[in-house]
């Protein structure tokens, strides 16, 4: 599809739904993905020829990791960066190297903006060709009764069409409510 329809489009469905629906991912994948998932490394023959790795896993885990840290914003993330790290960064990892297969990795790539202000949106890989999620990783806020606020972090596969939440952890907030995502 033409750049300028893309875009267009882009426009056209965030005027109808007033910016409360993200467009759909198809429209956004060429401007909102990043094809460094790719990796060329040398053998290490006497050819001297390049071999293609897919995906580039470390290339995922860092852009996890800096998405997840712009999500937080500057209000956030000072509280809760170093338990993040700590405990629920390792978890998205191992995630992405246990679903990220060879196989049907060749065209993934990983969405640049996560989302702000109520949005539980941290990031999706998903497929550059034909604009499918993959997987979802997202955060939400959780209030029990007589609780604090907590931050959940979980993610969503395609495999079982996203209507499970795979738990990745919590991370205890504070009694007051929290400032909105990205917020600096």
């Amino acid at each position: 599809m033409n750049k300028w329809l893309k875009k267009s489009l882009v426009a056209l469905f965030s005027i109808v739904t007033l910016g409360m629906v993200s467009p759909p991912a198809v429209l956004l994948a060429e401007e909102n993905s990043q094809d460094l998932s790719k990796t060329i490394i040398p053998e290490q023959s006497d050819s001297h020829k390049s071999q293609i790795i897919e995906p580039n896993i470390q290339y995922f885990k860092q852009m996890a990791k800096e998405q997840t840290h712009q999500k937080f914003g500057d209000r956030i993330g000072p509280v809760i960066e170093s338990e993040f790290d700590t405990m629920i960064l390792p978890k998205i990892e191992e995630v992405m190297e246990r679903e990220l297969t060879l196989e049907e990795s060749s065209n993934l790539v990983i969405s640049e903006k996560p989302g702000s202000g109520r949005s539980e949106k941290i990031f999706h890989i998903y497929d550059r060709n034909s604009g499918k999620d993959v997987i979802r990783f997202h955060v939400r806020v959780d209030h029990p009764p007589g609780d604090g606020y907590w931050f959940n972090f979980h993610y969503h596969l395609s495999r079982d069409s996203f209507e499970q939440h795979h738990e990745l952890g919590s991370i205890y907030w504070d009694r007051n409510t929290p400032p909105a995502w990205m917020t600096h």
